[in-house]
């Protein structure tokens, strides 16, 4: 026995090295690809006024010389991180940026009360950009997104000093008419942003609206052709390229995050080897168990619709907590048996701070703001707390089959779908929800592995929820 056990042991750890050091190899390159995504241009945190900005100054500027300065603005659950690709492509190409966080958003505490405190901010950030030494304030000019786009025309309608405005994912007919507007859209986006493009450039003079192709309300933004046409249109308004250098890639950002997240999503494996040493077998799923989970759904998706939400201040968030506990809630009411052992507490607690590290640096470091501001560090725990209930009912439910724990990630993307569709929450909801689903099957995928090492069930919930929660809580925007 002796004889036969050595060398699976041997096994064994080859096993794990192998998988540890293809979890290092891709954590390394992704952290290489969002370092080095700037080039020499390092942004630099400030706050202006109240608002959180950050600077970002072109590389090789001559004592004494002045560039033309630009106001980057994030759309609705965006940040000023989203927007970093285009830091980098500006002032890559000679341009000093700043980039703000609108209240409610990325790392601004304050709530989100209306547009009026989007003008307030976007005047901020634009006295800020005025008052850096390298700028040009003859030449100074705008570029938002979604929510940010429609706050940036208003702006330049307002003030005629701007000199060019870049408006991505346009949501409305700008009213005025600010100089130069380039508009830009998304070929797979919803067709009101494409009419509203179409619309505004037949009225305003000196438009133009152009179409993106392969992309939609997100992924525009790392589109190259998003960024070049945004350069060639300043580029031309202020009388020629600032410098001849080539712009980085917009993606380098989110591929380094993605690598990264991918290296962390690899070294569960070998973490939790050495933290739980069992081996389950799992449960075949029981289809019939689907007939629970779909009325469970239907039901919290109507009653979440009518509980007096409203002070949880986390917009288009408080629909979806709420259903999350009553979903959750419905599900263990439904079930028989005890529950498993409560038991490897310091077992837990190390997976719980590795879901954080896995979801929170790489998406902080390459993507956007995940570092709780004001309210949210409140705020984290209690959607934690819904999704983490609404996980463990599904670990119970599913006795470790991913089928089950997929059955009922796929119920809360429809019934959420459903209910946004239908008017029972924030129509904002239907551009979450795709992320949702992303992050509920990596949740599955990660439940999967532990289940089959014999982790507990309420250890699973806890950590594989915070995968799901934690970007929830930290973007979409704190209301007043």
């Amino acid at each position: 026995m002796g004889a036969r056990s050595i060398p699976s042991l041997v096994l064994f750890g080859v096993r794990v090295l192998v998988v540890a050091l293809i979890a290092a190899v891709l954590g390394a390159a992704g952290l290489g690809l969002v370092a080095s995504a700037g080039g020499e241009a390092t942004p630099r945190r400030v706050v202006a006024d109240g608002v959180p900005l950050y600077e970002v100054h072109p590389a090789g500027l001559k004592p004494g010389e002045r560039r033309p300065g630009v106001v980057v603005a994030h759309g609705y659950a965006g940040s000023a991180k989203l927007m970093m690709p285009f830091g980098d492509t500006l002032a890559g190409r000679g341009y000093v940026v700043v980039l703000l966080d609108f209240a409610g958003h990325g790392a601004n505490p304050k709530a989100r009360t209306g547009s009026a405190d989007l003008q307030r901010e976007l005047d901020a950030a634009m006295a800020h950009l005025r008052s850096l030494r390298d700028v040009d304030n003859a030449r100074v000019s705008l570029v938002g997104h979604s929510m940010g786009a429609s706050a940036v025309t208003e702006y330049a309608a307002a003030h005629p000093e701007v000199v060019a405005t870049v408006a991505i994912s346009l949501p409305s007919v700008p009213e005025g008419h600010p100089k130069n507007l380039l508009m830009l859209v998304g070929q797979a986006e919803f067709p009101g942003f494409k009419a509203t493009a179409t619309e505004a450039a037949a009225r305003i003079a000196d438009s133009r609206a152009v179409t993106i192709p392969g992309v939609e309300h997100i992924s525009i933004l790392y589109a190259p052709r998003t960024h070049q046409e945004t350069i060639d249109w300043l580029d031309q308004r202020f009388g020629g390229p600032v410098t001849q250098e080539a712009i980085p890639s917009p993606l380098r950002r989110p591929a380094g995050a993605g690598l990264l997240f991918a290296g962390l999503l690899v070294g569960l494996y070998p973490l939790a080897r050495l933290l739980f040493r069992g081996r389950a077998t799992i449960e075949r799923f029981r289809w019939v168990l689907l007939v629970p989970v779909a009325g469970a759904a239907i039901v919290a998706a109507l009653v979440a619709a009518v509980l007096p939400t409203s002070w949880f201040p986390l917009d288009s968030g408080d629909y979806a907590v709420a259903f999350t506990f009553l979903f959750g809630g419905l599900l263990l009411l439904v079930q028989r048996g005890r529950p498993g052992p409560w038991g490897r507490v310091p077992a837990a607690v190390a997976l719980v701070a590795y879901a954080a590290v896995t979801i929170v640096v790489p998406l902080q470091l390459g993507f956007t703001n995940m570092w709780p501001a004001g309210a949210r560090w409140w705020i984290l725990p209690v959607v934690w707390a819904g999704f983490a209930l609404l996980s463990y009912a599904a670990e119970r439910l599913s006795r470790g089959s991913m089928l089950g724990i997929l059955a009922v990630a796929a119920a809360t993307v429809v019934a959420l779908t459903a209910a946004a569709v239908l008017g029972l929450t924030n129509g904002f909801l239907l551009l979450v929800v795709p992320l949702l689903a992303v992050l509920l099957v990596l949740q599955a995928g990660w439940s999967t592995l532990l289940n089959r090492l014999a982790a507990p069930a309420w250890a699973i919930a806890l950590a594989g929820s915070l995968l799901v929660a934690w970007p929830i809580a930290a973007t979409l925007p704190i209301t007043a």
